[in-house]
């Protein structure tokens, strides 16, 4: 006792108490009722000013922040304290920093430390070399439990026995053992979210449609009852950690997650739940129980769910997105390895143009390849219809089954729902019956109680009824035929108006896994890596500058070409239309369009007497110059006997001047215009008068 002297009388007395972890505050009440006993220890050694700290209950000592700790070395510091009472040195610091810190802070200002073995004063050299010890030993008791209790964890995983929690969806049986949950609700509600998935193939979609029908999930909620099951409807991460948990597909894994230590402020941080690769877990047991799906399709929902994200790695496609252009996603430049990008122009927002510039954006060098969408789009279509072709029949009939099914999920659903809450109803009413009438808190709040689950009860039982009094969705006998009809023309089914650019993206997806694209003059040359390892090659002719979806057809170039040659703009969209061109846009030919049509091309006009230059005339100037009709020329003609050409129906005919003077010609057209038959025909005979 000789170490406690007025000085130290004079000052505070401060009682630290900390408990490590929130369990231990909530469960471990012996100890911490022995700290708060502690300022009666210190009443006892002289100290009439006790100050009790107890910020740092639930907080380790091994070196975290501790405010705690923080505000009693502040006090220190200012000579306000004159002992520091805890039951052991443990409960002061876990770790040898805080502890010599403690001690320095201690042994300059004249602070004495108690415990329930004892007084130390750290001025003195043996106290000092007591408390250091005590402080060693701590740290090491420390490291030695956590490394003892860690191997012991690691040695029952790897027999696929630990069970920290139990996901929702499986119960523990026993201490070291899982099965499926028998409620049949949790069940079905979970392979409804693998099932949908594996309609859907995102994991954003598989939530946005349980929003929207108003499908709920089980949750797990901790309460005084201990573990209880809550339904409600689900947050994206619940559906994805759903489809990305291994446990349900029969797997024990063990060690998914890590934590990371940092230093912050001079003090240790520890960061814990990133996730770590599969090759770094510590445990991973397949086929340990009863899954809801297999391991190979947890594997390919993986995968579909990695190459849904936008931007994380090069290789991956991107969910589908909005937007008319059939390929994006899946076209990689063939110069420079890069993704290709879509940018939407035109009127309407709906041209797409695939491009990379993924040099240009990250080095600031030269955009690499830029091309339209439209052709190419149509291209890989067609490629795409001609390997469904032979299975559009089946999938018609998936078709039907799918529509079939459409509602009968929800309706599944509420069935089930109906069915617990009815059971809840029961439960209410059973404990009301239990209870004393004349205690009437007690059988007022059961009565509440029960009219609440009545009250969820009858809404379950109005949308049930909503649901069997709507149309239904079956198909008719018409529309069954129809889609039949489309399931052996994939062709106009592709095509039709109805027909959505996401279902299109997800059909091309569901087939296509990369398409590599280079530009090579005026070509695209694709190599398109199919699902399976199949490799197939298509050769895009690329529009040359100036060309544009709405330009005019070659051939119809190539007649005007001709035609300008013959006759005006105007004559030229007659014969147009007799022809049945149409241009680019499908509107028919007039004299404006036809000009337009010639400047674009660099194609000369029609100029008077350019016909007669050549030694050309029309079919009814050599009428004229043989004395017959246009007609008898026009039996010349197709007869033989007149040669001439004709671009297209319609056209006017092109024939020389020289052929006109042919002695041939000129009797064949005296004997027409005489009426006579040609000479040498046997079947003929001139009758003499």
């Amino acid at each position: 006792m000789s170490k406690i002297t007025p000085e130290h009388l004079a000052r505070q007395a401060v009682v630290y108490i900390r408990q490590s972890t929130a369990d231990q505050v909530a469960n471990n009440l012996e100890s911490q009722r022995r700290q708060y006993n502690l300022p009666e220890r210190a009443r006892q050694l002289g100290w009439s000013d006790v100050a009790i700290i107890d910020d740092d209950l639930g907080r380790s000592g091994g070196g975290i922040v501790r405010p705690g700790f923080e505000k009693l070395l502040a006090a220190i510091c200012e000579g306000r304290v004159g002992v520091v009472v805890s039951i052991e040195a443990s409960r002061l610091a876990r770790n040898g920093r805080d502890w010599h810190t403690l001690l320095e802070f201690c042994g300059l200002v004249g602070t004495l430390i108690a415990d329930e073995d004892g007084i130390y004063d750290p001025r003195h050299p043996n106290d000092r070399l007591l408390l250091g010890m005590k402080g060693t030993m701590s740290e090491m008791e420390l490291s030695v439990l956590r490394q003892r209790s860690f191997e012991a964890l690691k040695q029952k995983a790897r027999r696929g026995e630990l069970f920290m929690t139990v996901a929702i969806g499986y119960v523990r049986i026993g201490n070291n053992r899982i099965e499926k949950d028998p409620d049949r609700r949790i069940v079905e509600a979970l392979a409804l979210v693998f099932a949908k998935f594996a309609e859907m193939q995102s994991v954003r979609q598989v939530h946005l449609w349980l929003r929207h029908e108003r499908v709920s999930l089980p949750a797990v909620t901790y309460g005084a009852e201990g573990r209880r099951i809550d339904w409600k409807l689900p947050v994206y991460n619940t559906v994805l950690h759903i489809l990305t948990n291994p446990i349900y597909a029969g797997a024990y894994v063990f060690g998914r997650t890590g934590s990371r230590v940092s230093i912050e402020a001079g003090r240790k941080k520890v960061v814990r739940g990133f996730k770590k690769e599969r090759k770094d877990w510590e445990v991973l047991i397949p086929n340990h129980h009863e899954g809801y799906l297999s391991w190979a399709d947890y594997e390919r929902n993986l995968g579909l769910i990695a190459d849904n994200t936008n931007g994380k790695t090069p290789m991956s496609r991107g969910a589908l997105r909005r937007g008319e252009a059939l390929l994006a996603g899946l076209l990689r430049c063939g110069h420079c390895g890069r993704k290709l990008h879509v940018a939407y122009s035109g009127t309407d927002g709906n041209t797409g143009r695939y491009h990379c510039q993924g040099g240009f954006i990250n080095h600031g060098g030269d955009r690499c390849i830029s091309f339209g969408g439209m052709r190419i789009d149509r291209e890989v279509g067609a490629e795409v219809i001609e390997r469904l072709q032979p299975l559009g029949i089946e999938a018609a009939l998936a078709a039907q089954a799918a529509r079939s099914r459409a509602s009968e999920d929800k309706r599944r659903q509420v069935e089930l729902a109906l069915e617990q809450a009815r059971y809840e109803v029961g439960r209410a009413r059973r404990q009301y019956d239990a209870v004393d009438p004349d205690n009437r808190l007690v059988a007022a709040e059961l009565e509440k109680r029960w009219n609440e689950r009545l009250a969820v009860v009858r809404s379950l039982e109005m949308e049930l009824e909503e649901l069997s009094t709507s149309p239904a969705t079956d198909l008719t006998p018409a529309d069954r035929e129809r889609l039949m009809t489309l399931g052996a023309d994939l062709q106009h089914a592709w095509t039709r108006a109805g027909v959505t650019p996401q279902t299109r993206k997800r059909i091309v997806r569901t087939l296509i896994d990369e398409i590599v694209v280079r530009v090579e003059d005026n070509a695209l040359d694709l190599v398109i890596r199919w699902h399976g390892g199949d490799h197939s090659a298509l050769k895009v002719k690329k529009n040359r500058t100036g060309q544009h979806r709405w330009s005019a057809e070659g051939e119809t170039i190539d007649l005007v070409r001709v035609l300008a040659r013959q006759m005006p703009d105007k004559a030229i969209a007659a014969v147009l239309n007799r022809a049945g061109k149409t241009t680019g846009r499908g509107n028919g030919w007039t004299q404006s369009r036809v000009c337009s049509l010639r400047s674009h091309n660099a194609i000369p006009a029609y100029r008077e007497g350019e016909r007669r230059e050549r030694g050309e005339v029309t079919l009814d100037e050599a009428a004229a110059a043989l004395s017959i009709s246009p007609s008898t020329v026009r039996r010349l003609i197709k007869d033989g006997q007149l040669t001439a050409n004709q671009l297209c129906k319609g056209a006017p005919w092109i024939i020389k001047a020289a052929g006109l003077d042919q002695s041939d010609v000129r009797d064949a057209a005296t004997a027409r215009r005489l009426r006579r038959p040609p000479p040498g025909d046997p079947l003929q005979k001139t009758l003499e008068f």
